[in-house]
């Protein structure tokens, strides 16, 4: 396994600018996801890591090497396209095998490597076929199988999951993460699904037209956001936002909410609050339930309070009903502030 190491990275494509003075180290063995919406050069990002994407200045390093001009081939890196990429007159069996036999790999080692994968994967009974006789879920376990034999020193993964049906995809994302740990294997994974990236990575790097707006685990990047977009982008339903300010006695003031604060800071804030740290049924605040989501093991009810509609999520078997007068609080504890003119964490 190597690390990879980005320094003052930049990517400019058809005179675009798509990524600006990026710096980056994803050490030896993690699971690193960048994150972020369509657009943020989060792919471009992994692209110019595995060589197919020039880069216009800055340094690529891999396992200690500068690979900024390195071919493809050179760098130690599988790849897993978010297409299947697939040789259509190869059968499975061959796609996946294909690089190691350009390499010279020993048959016996390819069998051995191409049985486990197939195995893991659900691909023992395809092994036989052309990718004209898969499914297109099918195809894509193909596609990471191909990449997954090779003895690389980095995978890379460019949102390999997203063509796939809910079941599998939640299968495969498992078996990512016991690969990873099995073989403690540098992996570099795209994604703009906010559960893969927080069920796989060790770190997450969320992106925002071409810059890191925040790097950390994620339960970092859940609990503290840098800012406001950061806050906005994880969780479903996302973080609920007042406008407001903290007045000289510390206390949050808006006209739907009024919450004793001990933050430090006073003036013109926004609050950001978690649907799960807003509690229905007992507290000093009161609003009137405008909507239910039913989500089975919970609901998202939407609280209706000074002209503000907050999100809470409620587990267990209490009832609520559109319509229904209900308390509520807020756990003080775990709310975030952020600057109202530059949205950062303060």
């Amino acid at each position: 396994m190597s690390d990879v190491v980005l320094r003052n990275l930049c990517i400019t494509l058809k005179g675009n600018p798509i990524i600006r003075d990026l710096d980056l180290q994803v050490q030896e063995g993690e699971f690193l996801v960048l994150l972020g919406p369509s657009g943020c050069g989060k792919s471009t990002l992994l692209h110019s890591i595995a060589g197919l994407i020039d880069t216009t200045s800055g340094a690529i390093e891999i396992g200690g090497r500068d690979m900024s001009d390195a071919d493809p081939s050179e760098r130690g890196i599988g790849m897993v396209f978010q297409s299947y990429a697939l040789y259509p007159t190869m059968t499975v069996e061959k796609n996946m095998s294909f690089g190691l036999r350009v390499s010279g790999t020993p048959k016996a080692e390819i069998r051995r490597r191409v049985d486990h994968v197939a195995s893991m994967l659900q691909l023992d009974a395809l092994l036989d076929r052309k990718p004209s006789q898969l499914s297109g879920g099918q195809r894509q376990r193909v596609a990471i199988g191909r990449a997954l034999v090779r003895d690389a020193g980095v995978f890379l993964f460019d949102e390999p999951l997203s063509n796939l049906d809910a079941k599998l995809r939640t299968e495969l994302r498992r078996e990512l993460k016991v690969l990873h740990q099995r073989l403690g294997s540098t992996m570099i994974y795209v994604t703009h699904d906010q559960v893969e990236a927080m069920t796989l990575a060790s770190r997450i790097v969320v992106m925002k037209a071409g810059e890191i707006q925040q790097i950390g685990t994620p339960g970092d990047v859940y609990d503290r956001p840098a800012n406001r977009f950061v806050a906005g982008f994880l969780g479903s339903p996302s973080m609920n936002f007042v406008d407001g300010e903290v007045d000289a006695a510390g206390r949050f003031m808006s006209p739907a909410l009024s919450l004793p604060m001990d933050a430090g800071v006073r003036g013109a804030v926004t609050l950001g609050v978690r649907p799960e740290c807003i509690s229905i049924g007992d507290g000093p605040l009161t609003g009137t339930i405008a909507l239910v989501e039913p989500m089975g093991n919970h609901q998202v009810a939407w609280i209706e309070c000074g002209g503000q509609q907050l999100s809470s999520i409620v587990t267990g078997t209490r009832a609520v009903e559109p319509g229904q007068q209900v308390a509520f609080g807020i756990d003080t504890a775990r709310v975030s502030l952020f600057d109202q003119k530059t949205g950062n964490r303060l």
